[in-house]
């Protein structure tokens, strides 16, 4: 499979403070990467630099053969890459249904964020958008809800619908399963993975939890000290010694996918 996105010798300092050293990879179209590291290893500022959240120090970031390096957010969103966060985005005050009409407005004026609130939110468009990905994520019990009154996991999986209407064609999600129970987080996971697997999205993700990792990557890069200490298969990058030692803190063994 061709590279969707390429990254060269990515590095962020922030004052003395390096925080992304050296980065090299290629991610193939629709491949499903798992992003692991202890808190401070690089994780989020490798996803913001992607995304346009924050600019690099040097390096370049290509998408489609196109260089983004330092564009502004927005413009990276319009470009085709879209992301969640790790406390959901959603308007509390909103449906479910009025949330994905809102976003969809969004994603299809693909000008500023203003632009789309002054746009119609009940366009043919917006509307046919909405319901078609609040379908895709099983979002539709829920559709007459209020998000402020919703599970948690519910939550995450609207957060990450709205990420997603406009058919971006790669997702970052940050840690897509903090703050959703045990019971609930395999079930949203599912949803996402199979619903960005559907739409033929890539998609990397920054998670805590091994075994949502060991389940749901292809390919894992484990993040220590803003450098890239292993990149592969999750049988194989999270057997690896010093992976072990540094994140997941386990001295034999890795979670079974």
């Amino acid at each position: 499979m061709s590279a969707i996105l390429s990254v060269r010798g990515l590095e962020k300092t922030f004052g003395s403070v390096v925080a992304a050293h050296n980065i090299s990879l290629d991610v193939p179209r629709q491949q499903s990467v798992g992003i692991i590291g202890a808190n401070g290893a690089g994780k989020t500022t490798f996803v913001n630099m992607i995304t346009g959240y924050i600019q690099p120090s040097g390096g370049s970031i290509h998408f489609e053969d196109r260089d983004i390096t330092g564009l502004p957010s927005r413009t990276i969103t319009r470009l085709g890459i879209s992301r969640s966060f790790q406390v959901a985005q959603v308007f509390g005050s909103l449906t479910v249904f009025e949330n994905m009409r809102a976003a969809a407005a969004v994603a299809r004026t693909r000008q500023s964020i203003l632009a789309g609130v002054l746009t119609p939110l009940a366009s043919p468009q917006a509307e046919a958008e909405a319901e078609a990905v609040t379908t895709l994520f099983q979002l539709t019990p829920y559709r007459d809800a209020r998000a402020v009154t919703l599970p948690q996991g519910v939550r995450k999986l609207l957060d990450i619908a709205m990420a997603v209407v406009g058919e971006p064609r790669a997702v970052l999600l940050d840690e897509p399963t903090s703050g959703v129970s045990i019971e609930e987080k395999f079930g949203v996971m599912k949803i996402v993975m199979s619903a960005l697997a559907s739409r033929r999205t890539t998609v990397l993700f920054v998670e805590h939890d091994m075994e949502i990792i060991a389940r749901f990557a292809e390919r894992v890069l484990a993040f220590h000290d803003g450098t890239v200490i292993a990149d592969g298969p999750p049988g194989i990058a999270l057997a690896d010694p010093t992976v072990r030692a540094l994140i997941i803190g386990m001295p034999t063994g890795v979670p079974h996918a």
